[in-house]
């Protein structure tokens, strides 16, 4: 699936399994450790099926996170940006998952009525506005 959105022009930023099996073909020295950065490689996946499904070079970014005191691996097809910036995109994608979480909580939407791209910003724009009446109505 990954390397389908590869082709398409698109990048991903995931967290990386820890038994993920590689091979590191580069090193990136050039990294600043006062960000929580740990290492910025390039690899190549080892496994044999991994290996057929997404034969490109990957990018292999560790950032320690000292408000969680974890360390997060990350994997990318992004090479074009800092290592630091992939750890931002990772973060900013947290944002995105709440707000899918708040809409699903929040928002009573069952089935979509279509499926084009507008009909569903309209469909999700309209139970938005809708929450927002219902919930001015009530604190009046």
């Amino acid at each position: 699936m990954q390397h389908y959105i590869h082709e398409m022009g698109a990048f991903f930023v995931s967290r990386a399994k820890t038994t993920m099996d590689y091979t590191v073909i580069e090193h990136n020295y050039n990294i600043d450790l006062r960000f929580g950065l740990k290492s910025d490689k390039t690899i190549f996946l080892a496994g044999y099926k991994s290996s057929k499904l997404y034969p490109d070079p990957l990018r292999l970014v560790e950032y320690y996170d000292d408000q969680n005191d974890i360390l997060l691996t990350f994997v990318s097809n992004y090479h074009e940006v800092s290592a630091l910036e992939i750890a931002k995109l990772y973060r900013n994608r947290w944002q995105i998952e709440t707000l899918f979480k708040w809409i699903k909580q929040n928002l009573t939407i069952k089935k979509l009525l279509g499926q084009s791209e507008n009909a569903v910003n309209i469909h999700i724009w309209v139970a938005i506005c809708t929450y927002l009446i219902v919930a001015h109505v009530k604190m009046k």
